[in-house]
């Protein structure tokens, strides 16, 4: 599968694209509009400051071969056209991806595979959607993917066999280790591990236990981790939690989801990829 589209040019939207350029893929990033995409080449400059620090192999003649792989459109049918797989990365609320897929199947190729990037929704949840459940399943990305290189595959009953394993070696085409989930589960691996913590530490801070500093270092020196909730928060950004709280029953996550927009994503402090989340980034 050599040509992609990606629908979504968010934090980790932007980063499949420019990971699977980078890996030789052809790609079309899609977006809702031309001032979303006019953004674009500052992510892409971000992205290769951010491939030259973490990458040996990253040389200004590779990161500019991957820019030229890359192709933006706010015409949906045009980013259609020659896709072999399609990877979602629209924001995490159910209803917003179901009405993506159902617009993306009046117009895809009979023969394109469709997958969702959703951190926390069930395939068998948006399939019907897509026109062709088949060939539909998850394909999850850990934030920065060229690092954090994990490619959590996760089918539902009605996906093909073929068209999963044919998933899973595209992820490990574009760099990534495929890592098969042989039940639906809400979260996959990683999330089913990391949105607990998450979750602890938001509750801690909205009960006005500790400050985020604190809550970091505490962690950090305490298991040696390379990094506390709240920076992972950054580096995740803060649409994602936002959306994820917002609508809970739960109170305390409701008021997590509230503080998030009030005080950072109003201010435009949006994560690390920003700048500014709950620390401010050079």
């Amino acid at each position: 599968m050599q040509h992609l589209t990606v629908l979504g040019t968010g934090v980790l939207g932007s980063q499949i694209i420019f990971q699977s350029a980078y890996m030789g893929k052809d790609v079309v990033a899609y977006d809702i509009n031309d001032e979303i995409l006019a953004k674009l080449p500052e992510r892409w400059e971000y992205l290769k400051d951010a491939y030259r620090r973490d990458l040996a192999d990253a040389t200004d003649e590779k990161l500019d071969a991957a820019v030229a792989r890359i192709r933006a459109t706010a015409d949906l049918a045009d980013a259609m056209k020659d896709a072999d797989i399609v990877i979602e990365a629209v924001p995490e609320r159910l209803d917003i991806k179901q009405q993506t897929w159902e617009a993306v199947a009046a117009v895809a190729p009979a023969d394109t595979i469709f997958a969702t990037n959703s951190s926390t929704l069930l395939p068998s949840d948006i399939a019907p959607f897509t026109g062709r459940p088949e060939k539909f399943l998850a394909l999850h990305f850990a934030n920065e993917v060229w690092k954090f290189n994990v490619g959590e595959v996760m089918g539902h009953e009605g996906t093909d066999p073929e068209v999963f394993e044919a998933v899973a070696a595209f992820a490990a085409e574009i760099g990534m280790v495929p890592v098969r989930i042989h039940k639906e589960q809400p979260g996959y691996v990683l999330n089913s591990l990391l949105v607990p913590f998450l979750d602890a530490a938001a509750q801690l801070f909205v009960k006005g236990i500790a400050s985020p500093e604190d809550i970091d270092n505490t962690w950090r020196i305490a298991t040696g981790a390379p990094s506390g909730p709240f920076q992972i928060f950054d580096v995740v950004g803060m649409m994602t939690p936002y959306y994820l709280n917002a609508s809970s029953d739960d109170p305390i996550k409701r008021e997590f989801a509230e503080i998030i927009k009030r005080d950072y994503i109003d201010k435009g402090y949006l994560g690390k990829g920003s700048g500014r989340g709950f620390y401010e980034y050079k």
